[in-house]
C-alpha cells in the first residue's frame, strides 16, 4: 500500500485552510465571550475561579497534549518502534506526582503561580525574582519550540511562506490571551482537547480496521516489514543513564511546568483541583495509547522511508497516516486539529508567562505588593503583547533549527529549577529563602549548561567547535541537574536558616491541609 501511495502534504489544500479558519472563528467567538467575564485580576489569570473539575480536567489534557506529543511521539514510535513508548511514559507518570503532592497544596496555598507556594512563608523579592526567572525560562524555550513546529507545519500544508504562518499563529493567540484571560484559554483548551481525541480515536478505528482490530496483528505486521528489532527496546535510547536522565525529566519536569501549575487556581476548592488531575489522567493515559497505535500504524501502513522524506524526525507520520487511511479531507480534519493543538498550547505558554512578570515581578517586586488589580491586569496584557511579538522573532529566528532539544531543556529547566524548590517549600520545615534561591539558580544554571555541553546541543546543533566531542555525555541533563538543586536547596538552608519560616510552617500546614484562608 504505501508504494502506491502518493501524499498531497505539501500542496496547498483547502479541506486543511477551512477546517483552520472555522477553529479560529469558533475560538475567537469564544474570546469575545470571555472577554465580556474577564474583568478582575482572578478572572483575567484563574478565570474567577469558576472552572469545575471535570472542565479543567479537559484544559489541562488540552494543555499538555501539544503537538510534540501528537505528532513528535506518533513520528518516534513510527521511526524507532518500541521506545517512543519511553516518551509516553515519561510524560504520563508525572500525574501522579501532580495528584499526590502537588495539586491540593498548591491550590490552598497560592493565589496565581507556583512562586506564590514557594513564597507563602519566607522573604517574597528574592523568591519571586528566582522563580520568575525559571518560569520565564521555561516559558521560552517551549514557545521557540512550538512557534517553529507551527512555522513548518503551516508551511507544509497551507503552502504559505514559513514566516507568514508564524505571524499568522502569534496573532491568533495573542488575541486569545490579551482580550479573553483564563477563560478564554481554558474554553480553547477544552475544544482543542475534544477534538484531538476524537481525531486520534477516529484515526485509531481506522488503523485497527485494517488488522481486524486487534493490536497483536498490528504489531505482528510491523515486526514482518521491519524485523523483531521494533518491538525491542535499544531503537531510541540504548544507553540505560540516558533513558533514566530522560525519564527523570519527563516525570518530574510536568510538576514544575508553569503553565500547567496555573491551572490550578482556575477551580473552587483543593477538593476539584485533585479530581481536575484525576481526569486529566485518565484523558491523558488514553491519549499516549493511541498515540502508540498511531505510530506503529504509520510505520506498517505509510513507511518509514516515506515519513522519513518527509521530515526525518518523523513529525508528518500522524499526517500521513491520516492521508492514508481517511483521504484528503480526514488529513485536512487531522491537520487542523493540529494546528488547534498549537495554538492552544502557545496561549497557555504566553498567559503562564505575562501572569509570572506581572504577578511575580509587577506586583510583589517592582511595586512591593501596592499596586491595584487594575494595575496588575493591565501590566499583564502588556507583557502579553510582548511576549507574543517575541515568541513570533525567535520562532522566525530559529526557522530551520531542529527543536526537540528545547522541548527536552524546557523539561529539565521545569524538573530542576522549579520542582525541586516548590516540593521543599511544601514539606520540609526548615527550607529557608537561601536555600529556595539556591536551590533554583542551581537547578536553572546546571539544566541550560549541560544541555548546551551534551550531545543534543554541542554535536547536533553546533557541530562540535574546535573539533571536540561533546564534554557532557548525557542527552539530558535532569540525571545531574534534578539532584544537584534539591542538594543546593538543603544545604543553603543548613547554611542560613531562618526561624521565622520555621514558626510559620505550622500555619502553612494547616492552611495546605484544611483549606482555610485559601482564596
Amino acid at each position: 500500500m504505501a508504494s502506491e501511495f502518493t501524499s498531497t502534504i505539501g500542496q496547498p489544500n483547502a479541506l486543511s485552510i477551512g477546517f483552520f479558519f472555522l477553529f479560529v472563528a469558533f475560538t475567537l467567538g469564544v474570546t469575545w465571550w470571555a472577554a465580556r467575564r474577564s474583568r478582575s485580576a482572578a478572572e483575567f489569570y484563574a478565570a474567577g475561579r469558576s472552572v469545575t473539575g471535570f472542565q479543567n480536567g479537559l484544559a489541562l489534557a488540552g494543555d499538555y497534549m501539544s503537538a510534540a506529543s501528537f505528532l513528535g511521539i506518533a513520528g518516534l514510535v513510527a521511526l524507532k518502534g518500541y521506545d517512543g513508548l519511553i516518551y509516553s511514559i515519561g510524560f504520563l507518570v508525572g500525574w501522579p506526582v501532580m495528584m499526590f503532592l502537588i495539586a491540593e497544596p498548591l491550590r490552598n496555598l497560592g493565589k496565581y503561580t507556583f512562586a506564590d507556594v514557594v513564597a507563602y512563608r519566607l522573604r517574597q523579592k528574592p523568591i519571586r525574582v528566582a522563580a520568575a526567572c525559571g518560569s520565564l525560562m521555561t516559558v521560552a524555550f517551549y514557545l521557540i519550540a512550538q512557534m517553529v513546529g507551527s512555522g513548518s507545519l503551516v508551511h507544509l500544508m497551507f503552502g504559505l511562506p514559513y514566516e507568514t504562518a508564524v505571524l499568522v499563529v502569534g496573532a491568533v493567540m495573542i488575541a486569545y490571551v490579551l482580550f479573553g484571560g483564563m477563560l478564554a484559554t481554558t474554553w480553547v483548551q477544552i475544544i482543542k482537547a475534544v477534538l484531538l481525541l476524537g481525531g486520534a480515536s477516529v484515526m485509531v478505528f481506522f488503523v485497527l480496521r485494517h488488522f481486524g482490530f486487534s493490536p497483536a496483528e498490528l504489531f505482528r505486521a510491523s515486526a514482518a516489514r521491519y524485523g523483531d528489532k521494533v518491538l525491542a527496546p535499544g531503537g531510541l535510547v540504548s544507553n540505560p543513564w540516558d533513558a533514566l536522565s530522560l525519564g527523570m525529566a519527563l516525570m518530574f519536569g510536568t510538576a514544575g511546568l508553569p503553565h500547567i501549575l496555573m491551572r490550578f487556581y482556575t477551580v473552587p476548592d483543593a477538593k476539584a483541583a485533585r479530581k481536575s488531575v484525576f481526569y486529566a489522567t485518565g484523558l491523558i493515559s488514553y491519549f499516549y495509547v493511541l498515540t502508540f497505535i498511531i505510530g506503529f500504524g504509520a510505520m506498517t501502513l505509510v513507511g518509514q522511508d516515506i515519513i522519513a522524506g518527509f521530515d526525518k524526525g518523523g513529525n508528518m507520520a500522524a499526517l500521513l497516516l491520516a492521508e492514508v487511511t481517511g483521504g484528503t479531507m480526514f488529513l485536512g480534519f487531522i491537520a487542523a486539529v493540529a494546528f488547534a493543538t498549537i495554538l492552544a498550547v502557545v496561549a497557555g505558554l504566553t498567559l503562564a508567562g505575562a501572569t509570572t512578570y506581572a504577578h511575580d515581578l509587577y506586583a510583589n517586586v517592582f511595586r512591593r505588593g501596592q499596586s491595584t488589580e487594575d494595575d496588575e491586569v493591565r501590566m499583564a496584557k502588556r507583557a502579553t503583547v510582548a511576549l507574543g511579538v517575541l515568541a513570533v522573532a525567535l520562532g522566525i529566528a530559529f526557522k530551520g533549527q531542529n527543536v526537540a532539544f528545547m522541548v527536552g531543556l524546557a523539561f529539565a529547566i521545569a524538573a530542576s529549577a522549579n520542582f525541586p524548590a516548590l516540593l521543599m517549600s511544601i514539606l520540609w520545615k526548615r527550607f529557608s529563602t537561601f536555600g529556595a534561591v539556591c536551590s533554583i539558580a542551581t537547578g536553572a544554571t546546571l539544566a541550560v549548561g549541560l544541555i548546551v555541553l551534551s550531545p543534543t546541543v554541542w554535536v547536533d546543533v553546533l557541530h562540535s567547535p574546535w573539533g571536540m566531542a561533546a564534554p557532557f555525555m548525557l542527552k539530558n541533563p535532569a540525571l545531574i541537574s534534578l539532584p544537584a538543586a534539591f542538594a543546593a536547596g538543603w544545604l543553603g538552608s543548613v547554611l542560613r536558616p531562618e526561624p521565622d519560616a520555621e514558626q510559620r510552617y505550622a500555619e502553612q500546614k494547616i492552611r495546605n491541609y484544611l483549606g482555610v484562608g485559601a482564596e
